[in-house]
């Protein structure tokens, strides 16, 4: 999944909102800059947080799995070695 460009698109698509909204309501064109500047910095800044928490929660899954994987191959090794230690035996 492409989580590089989601601050990116989160960003713009509030800036949109932000520009239709101050253009409908007839603010001033320095309010609707300092507005989209705020907007900007904020939901960039939101993005960035969720793709680090994403990223983050990705990694620890993927350990979890990689433990569980060679929880199972030790089990599965200790499980053969103990028939052939009966056999034998």
């Amino acid at each position: 999944m492409k989580r590089k460009l989601l601050p990116l698109t989160l960003m713009l698509i509030a800036g949109l909102v932000t520009v239709i909204i101050t253009f409908i309501r007839g603010y001033s064109i320095i309010y609707k800059l300092v507005s989209l500047l705020i907007v900007f910095l904020i939901f960039y800044f939101i993005g960035s947080v969720i793709v680090y928490f994403l990223d983050h929660f990705d990694k620890v899954n993927a350990d979890a799995a990689r433990a569980a994987v060679a929880e199972k191959d030790s089990e599965a090794g200790d499980a053969a070695d103990g028939t052939a230690g009966q056999e034998n035996g």
